[in-house]
């Protein structure tokens, strides 16, 4: 049972009257406590942030989030992610920044339960089929064993619903971040989606039930997303979207950000190819890839550095020159494979005995040699 001591109320009354990741508010919060600046505001003259203060009842509130099922954390809590203190240490992106002056969650699943071992899968909410895809596929697989991430997006369509299904899918764990109250589902559309989350997982904001969405408080709630995570996997975004933002704050907080190449001629990826191409983001194709940045160094899994082995890799130079003397139709005798090859009859004899123990070349009817396909090896 949540205790709502005079601090706390203040800093719900606080979600409630002022802008999510206002750096104001805060540096007021950060010199004169929570209470202290809820009195001055209601104090203050026509101000909007004084106007709203003066009419929001901190009781009326408390009673709107335990109705919708929420609870109400704040520095210091038990179950307050420490990693979101990261954003006091003066990191600002488009004028945004600061801790929140608290967090409205829902959910069996503890806020502090999503870390370390989490990531964020995010990006564009006009996701094409191809990215929508691959957040599924990236997210039900860092979920799933043996690595068990926490997967955190934002709840939106596209990307974001996708990852969070993916999850669902291979009952993982996953995390919503929204920029709105958590008494209504947003958007309208991923209702059902909010619903279970908020049901079987968690559900987070900063912002005060009843607080309605506005662009502003996407930005700031991108930064929640960075900072609650230790990477962020951006699959889909255009050359200017949230994702890019969400990119940019966990740069800024120095998490790893990673992100998924698409088709060059697909403006929904265009934000990724930049990222990529200006060194704020590390190129990955799947989600062996993200496990072995997220490992610690020596422990990740072994990525191939090239394509599967085939059998002529193993194939000694001298007789690959021989095989590749060959022509690939027909037959050639040994006289003018020896002749055409430079080397003495015996030599070239033998080569072609021991490449017909590997299957690689076949002697016909009239003594003459033939290519032969290599067998297929079964890995």
């Amino acid at each position: 049972m949540t205790e709502w001591t005079e601090e706390r109320r203040a800093r719900a009354v606080l979600s409630s009257v002022c802008e999510p990741g206002h750096l104001k508010l805060a540096r007021l919060v950060a010199e004169h406590g929570a209470e202290a600046t809820v009195d001055a505001l209601r104090r203050s003259g026509e101000s909007v942030w004084g106007q709203r203060a003066r009419k929001t009842d901190a009781a009326a509130l408390i009673h709107r989030g335990e109705d919708a099922g929420l609870r109400f954390m704040i520095p210091g809590d038990e179950e307050w992610p420490i990693q979101v203190d990261d954003l006091d240490r003066g990191a600002e992106v488009q004028g945004l920044g600061g801790v929140p002056v608290g967090l409205w969650a829902a959910g069996p699943l503890r806020v502090t339960e999503l870390g370390p071992r989490n990531v964020a899968v995010v990006g564009a909410r006009a996701a094409t089929r191809y990215g929508e895809a691959v957040a599924g596929d990236l997210a039900a697989g860092l979920a799933g064993a043996p690595d068990d991430y926490a997967v955190i997006s934002g709840g939106a369509y596209g990307i974001d619903a996708a990852a969070h299904r993916g999850v669902l899918a291979g009952h993982g764990r996953t995390a919503g971040i929204y920029a709105g109250g958590l008494d209504e589902p947003y958007p309208r559309g991923n209702a059902r989606l909010f619903e279970e989350l908020k049901a079987e997982h968690l559900v987070v904001s900063e912002v005060a039930p009843g607080v309605r969405v506005t662009r502003a408080a996407f930005l700031a709630r991108n930064r929640l997303i960075a900072a609650l995570t230790s990477a962020t996997v951006v699959v889909e975004a255009a050359a200017r979207s949230g994702a890019r933002n969400t990119a940019s704050w966990a740069n800024e907080l120095g998490r790893l950000v990673m992100a998924v190449p698409g088709p060059v001629y697909s403006g929904m990826s265009a934000g990724c190819h930049r990222m990529i191409r200006d060194g704020q983001a590390t190129l990955v194709a799947d989600v062996d890839d993200v496990r072995a940045l997220l490992a610690p160094v020596g422990v990740g899994p072994l990525l191939p550095d090239r394509g599967p082995d085939r059998l002529l890799d193993d194939i000694e130079p001298e007789l690959l020159a021989v095989r590749e003397a060959m022509p690939g139709r027909g037959a050639i005798t040994t006289s003018d494979l020896a002749g055409k090859c430079g080397q003495p009859l015996p030599r070239i004899l033998g080569a072609l005995v021991e490449l017909e123990i590997l299957g690689l070349v076949g002697q016909d009817q009239t003594g003459a040699w033939r290519l032969k396909r290599p067998a297929p090896t079964g890995d």
